[in-house]
């Protein structure tokens, strides 16, 4: 059965490689995408229905019924921000539909406190090849799909 991962935001897909952190365009934490996100303050939704087991200002993970854990990172290096500019929506341990709200944020803050705002979309603990049709160019809206995932 093959999980599809959504866009947790509206902007534009670049691919992993595109993203300006050597841990991320690796791929050492998975693969994925990234999306440079349009800069308007938004909400960051969930990319699959599931529980969110991680939770943090700049960063959550939401693990579907197939034990796919999904990381959406708001931005690089905005865990210095100390949250500030980003609003939790959710709490650690929630169950949440795709598509549902999870963080506020406003990428243009982010640029303006000197971080980029590209936001990588990672399927943890995943090999490259059990992906599919991973959208790495191109205007996505929220809520179409970024790969899928066997």
């Amino acid at each position: 059965m093959t999980t599809t991962v959504t866009s947790p935001l509206a902007g534009r897909a670049i691919g992993l490689a595109a993203v300006p952190d050597p841990v991320f365009s690796g791929a050492m934490v998975g693969p994925g995408t990234a999306i440079d996100p349009v800069r308007e303050p938004s909400e960051a939704v969930s990319p699959v229905d599931g529980i969110i087991v991680s939770l943090h200002p700049h960063a959550f993970v939401v693990v579907d019924d197939q034990g796919h854990g999904v990381l959406t990172h708001l931005g690089i290096d905005t865990v210095q921000l100390n949250g500030e500019g980003f609003e939790l929506l959710v709490n650690k341990g929630d169950t949440v539909r795709r598509g549902q709200s999870v963080v506020r944020w406003d990428p243009a803050a982010v640029e303006a406190a000197g971080k980029s705002a590209i936001c990588p979309v990672v399927a943890l603990e995943a090999t490259p090849d059990s992906l599919s049709d991973v959208r790495e160019d191109g205007d996505v809206k929220v809520g179409e799909s970024l790969f899928g995932w066997q």
